[in-house]
């Protein structure tokens, strides 16, 4: 036995999580990131855990990674120059999409730039029926035109997307065949293979960001690979994906779109483990680092799913754990604008310079110098020491604005809090809508670096009854990467009736995404054990124009029950919609299979039950509510199960602060999670 070990790599901080696999107990550690030396901090780290655990690189028996470098790719619009070769006279399809504007309140609004530019853009000669019969067969000379073309325009990928080809990929598959032997070594991709979904639009965008990053991505892969290897790590790298799983690092150089949004899905799939603990019912986590604050729903533990999830302007039709962007890190840089109106953001400190406080060379004033100005941090150190607090270089920065907004250092820096957290009110109410949730009944769970210092305040303005700080929050990322299952979805699209005659049809297009699941378990991610197995389906009324992925109960899929596989879509449309249209009937778009190879949980340790209150470390004075108020400190390692106290309080610890503001209950559950409380909240209940 050895130890396992989960890394977040963030905009400010490189989170560790390691799980000693002979006492299943976990520790955790924080470096500085390095943006201008991808991999340095990952060494750095293993280094440290060396020096502070005694864990030598060769001990480490499973290695996963929380990565942000494809969705930066794309939203930073740095992916490689990409050629689309499309059908005969279909190639207006990224420009056409869905004819939806982005902001429907606003007529003038305008969509981003398709990834691939009007020029680069070839129309093959060939057409593939919907019913994956060939209409036409490809043109080869057509295929060397547009490649001879493409080249020529300084190409450095082809996307081939045509017609239908989610039912018969044999022209896709010709059409590469012949491009690989055109243009020798240039990346070809095709839609099918990508993910083989029906819709044009969908299947093609996002072949086209798989294929825009895939490079940048193998490339940091194969670093991140030769660097644990020139350390002496003996475990095969694995990352996590989008949909909340893991896969090899091998795998992710050319599946890329299956691990676009892995950074962000490692937080969420934290928070659910802890949510599963805290027997929380809903919750909606917060994850606040440097540089972004992302928000998700989670219910009953586990995460919520979406399709068309956003990659910056751009969205990608794969099954992706549904997370928002909301708002602000803690490096969020505040500005005054030419109206004198205070605003964060979109400019970050990140980890170089860093907040003012930091004492690494930055300027300007932040979010998290406005915290040190008020007192609620530099009362201890930050990052498992890596940061020392100057909170006389956090009021330098802050004091920049204070001739514009006309008040005190005290008085802007609360302004800068305020406005942070009204900024993610009212993105946060739009996500609240969208899932038909009540935030009266549903708890917080705020984690990264600066969620536990903006959490309470959050909470509180969203009418949530309780906050819950995780016990590790600055690294539940990394620790969602340790948890998170080897999972990977698969689809095929039939288009049909649910009725009996169709059966043969669902019972064959299952076992083959089934017998793919299970080779893919087996063979390419080297699971040993019997997989769990998830089956789904896109099914609609006949007439609907989208649809409402169902999950089948397996014994109904397996027996061939149409009767209990239209019932679940019933239930599951008057869940969505309210209603249900009981003997109409019903359509099966796509059939889809989820495929998990399950790993033993780490065992979070029950603390010591508290036999007295909690003693704080001392007395300390914080600016809130526009005046010095007196608000006791705390140490993390301190507090016991059953251990009970009011705000306004500040709680240290290594990898984060916590500020509990005044109204707030906190009581300290057997595993040490803060559980903080509205008092108007109780004294609500009690009236009731």
């Amino acid at each position: 036995m050895g130890h396992r070990i989960g890394v977040d790599i963030g905009g400010s901080f490189t989170d560790f999580a390691i799980l000693d696999e002979h006492t299943n107990t976990l520790k955790a550690l924080k470096v500085f990131s390095r943006p201008d030396k991808p991999g340095a901090e990952i060494a750095a780290g293993i280094s440290l855990a060396g020096e502070r655990y005694g864990i030598a690189p060769s001990d480490i028996t499973y290695f996963t990674h929380g990565t942000t470098v494809g969705v930066n790719t794309v939203i930073q619009r740095k992916g490689i120059k990409l050629a689309l070769f499309t059908t005969e006279n279909f190639s207006d399809v990224l420009e056409l999409g869905r004819l939806k504007l982005p902001n429907m309140f606003d007529l003038l609004s305008r969509r981003a730039e398709p990834l691939v530019t009007r020029d680069m853009i070839w129309g093959l000669a060939e057409r593939m029926q919907a019913d994956g019969s060939s209409l036409r067969d490809l043109d080869p000379e057509s295929v060397e035109l547009a490649t001879r073309a493409a080249m020529k325009a300084g190409a450095e990928g082809i996307i081939i997307s045509l017609l239908h080809s989610y039912r018969n990929p044999q022209h896709e598959l010709e059409a590469k065949r012949l491009v690989e032997g055109f243009a020798p070594g240039i990346p070809v991709f095709t839609s099918a293979e990508v993910w083989p979904t029906i819709r044009e639009y969908e299947r093609t965008t996002t072949a086209v960001i798989g294929g825009y990053v895939q490079p940048r991505i193998a490339h940091y892969l194969t670093s991140l690979q030769q660097a644990l290897k020139d350390i002496g790590v003996p475990a095969e790298a694995r990352l996590t994906k989008s949909n909340g799983g893991v896969m090899s690092a091998e795998q992710g150089k050319t599946d890329c779109v299956q691990m676009i949004l892995s950074g962000t899905a490692s937080g969420v799939i934290g928070a659910s483990f802890v949510s599963q603990i805290c027997e929380l019912k809903e919750c909606m986590s917060l994850d606040i680092g440097g540089t972004s604050a992302d928000v998700a729903l989670i219910i009953d533990g586990k995460p919520q799913y979406g399709i068309g999830e956003y990659i910056g302007d751009h969205q990608i039709y794969v099954p992706s754990i549904s997370v928002t962007s909301i708002g602000e890190g803690g490096g969020s840089v505040a500005w005054v604008d030419d109206y004198g109106v205070l605003k964060i953001g979109p400019e970050s400190a990140g980890s170089t310079p860093g907040p003012a406080c930091y004492g690494r060379g930055g300027v300007k004033p932040t979010i998290t110098d406005a915290f040190a100005v008020c007192g609620m941090i530099g009362q201890a150190d930050l990052g498992y020491n890596a940061v020392k607090v100057d909170v006389d270089a956090s009021r330098r920065a802050v004091e920049t604005l204070t001739a514009a907004t006309g008040q005190t250092v005290e008085e802007t820096a609360e302004a800068i809090i305020n406005v942070a957290i009204s900024g993610m009110y009212a993105k946060i109410t739009g996500l609240v809508t969208r899932f038909g949730i009540d935030p009266r009944s549903t708890a917080m769970m705020p984690f990264g670096g600066a969620g536990p210092m903006m959490g309470c305040l959050l909470a509180s303005e969203m009418g949530m009854p309780e906050t819950v700080i995780p016990t590790t929050p600055g690294v539940l990322s990394a620790l969602g990467g340790l948890v998170a299952d080897l999972k990977n979805d698969f689809i095929k699209t039939v288009y049909l009736d649910l009725t009996d005659g169709d059966l043969p049809v669902i019972r064959e297009g299952f076992e083959y995404l089934r017998s793919a699941g299970e080779q893919w378990l087996r063979d390419d991610q080297g699971y040993e054990g019997e997989g769990h197995v998830t089956y789904s389906a896109d099914m609609r009324y006949r007439g609907q124009s989208y649809e409402i992925e169902t999950v089948l109960p397996q014994e109904s899929v397996l027996n061939g029950d149409v009767a209990a596989l239209e019932d679940a879509f019933h239930v599951a449309h008057e869940r969505v919609y309210g209603h249900a249209q009981r003997g109409s009937r019903v359509q099966l778009v796509n059939l889809r299979l989820v495929v998990a190879g399950r790993h033993q949980m780490p065992e979070l340790p029950r603390l010591p039950a508290a036999t007295g209150a909690p003693v704080p470390i001392r007395e300390i004075s914080c600016w809130t509510g526009g005046r010095w108020t007196p608000v006791q400190l705390y140490s993390r390692k301190d507090l016991l199960a059953g251990h009970q106290f009011q705000g306004p309080a500040v709680v240290a610890q290594d990898d984060t602060t916590s500020w509990i503001p005044e109204g707030f209950s906190v009581s300290v559950d057997a595993f040490g999670h803060l559980r903080a409380i509205k008092e108007q909240e109780n004294a609500a209940d009690q009236k009731n």
